[in-house]
């Protein structure tokens, strides 16, 4: 049963209406719409944890705003327009100016775990949950982050949500002439930004091919085999670990770091396999002898083109725990 059809059953029709349902009932409406809202504020910030206060901050405004609920679009409608508002004053607050040079420090993983909690549309909604693969892969989300907020949201709102112009408009109180202008120069920058290859860009699509080349380049991460790593690369690949400053760019400049980093000369690795924002993911332990255990160390999220690997975004320990990844895995 849709959102509105309960709506509907509460005899509501508007924010007079709205205004008389008591609060439990007002959370547990707006409860069904959390994970897709969050997802929508993930492609806004690039953050899973500045999603999360944003969606918590929506709910916060709805609360105190039901009244001006009036019927006219749906109730996940409007909590969109809420949400997109929040990540626009979030962003003029936190980050006024778009990432710049391919880099986006604040990028976080999204886990699949997560993305399997959207529901299928019901038949009676009117608007369709827009979830496919390719808006929430990582490339996706870093060349979103170049766009300024505005633009930004126009091309979330009419290529992934699927708004209307004129609803869009009237969001960010705009002509329908500014919006279309507008999501013609964000496409543009978005192109610009966006893997070469993105046309024939098959993402994390699990075949026998793929399974194979993340099963290569998990063995050869934990003997730290750097050539047999190597072989693996596209001769374009791009490597960056936010929110550590550093984008390489080239088969030669990845390895090179990994050498001058120490990374060929570590021992006592372990690896689990996950997947994350749809894309294949490694996340390596380090054998720490005074725990008696292997400890997070770092994981790698995979972008694979062609039957090579294409990009390697690799965060921090700290995102291990979000990721529903063991705390330790046994000596």
């Amino acid at each position: 049963m849709s959102t509105d059809t309960l709506l509907k059953e509460l005899g509501v029709s508007g924010g007079r209406d709205l205004g008389m349902v008591d609060e439990p009932a007002f959370t547990a409406l707006a409860e069904r719409h959390r994970r897709e809202l969050h997802v929508h504020c993930y492609r806004m910030l690039g953050s899973f944890q500045d999603a999360e206060d944003t969606v918590q901050e929506t709910f916060l405004r709805a609360w105190r705003r039901r009244e001006t609920f009036e019927g006219r679009s749906t109730f996940r409608a409007w909590l969109y327009r809420i949400a997109t508002n929040a990540c626009l004053d979030l962003l003029a607050a936190r980050r006024p100016e778009p990432a710049t040079g391919g880099e986006v420090p604040w990028l976080q993983p999204y886990p699949d775990r997560l993305l399997d909690e959207l529901r299928a549309d019901d038949a009676d909604e009117p608007e369709t949950v827009a979830v496919a693969r390719e808006t929430i892969e990582l490339a996706y989300l870093v060349a979103v982050q170049h766009l300024a907020p505005r633009p930004r949201a126009v091309l979330i709102l009419r290529d992934v949500v699927g708004w209307p112009a004129k609803d869009v408009a009237e969001l960010l109180g705009d002509s329908v002439n500014s919006v279309n202008s507008a999501l013609q120069r964000a496409r543009a920058g978005l192109r610009e930004h966006l893997p070469a290859e993105r046309q024939d860009w098959t993402g994390s699509e699990e075949d026998t091919r793929t399974r194979e080349l993340v099963r290569r380049y998990t063995e050869a991460s934990v003997t730290t085999d750097i050539d047999g790593l190597a072989a693996l690369l596209r001769d374009d690949v791009r490597c960056s670990m936010p929110p550590t400053p550093g984008l390489y760019v080239g088969r030669e400049a990845v390895v090179n770091d990994w050498i001058e980093s120490g990374f060929g000369q570590m021992t006592g690795l372990r690896a689990v396999l996950t997947s994350v924002n749809r894309q294949p993911a490694v996340a390596v332990y380090h054998r720490q002898d005074r725990e008696g255990a292997y400890l997070p160390l770092t994981i790698d999220v995979l972008r694979i083109t062609g039957g090579a690997i294409a990009e390697i975004t690799t965060f921090h320990a700290d995102q291990f725990p979000r990721l529903d990844l063991p705390e330790r895995l046994p000596a």
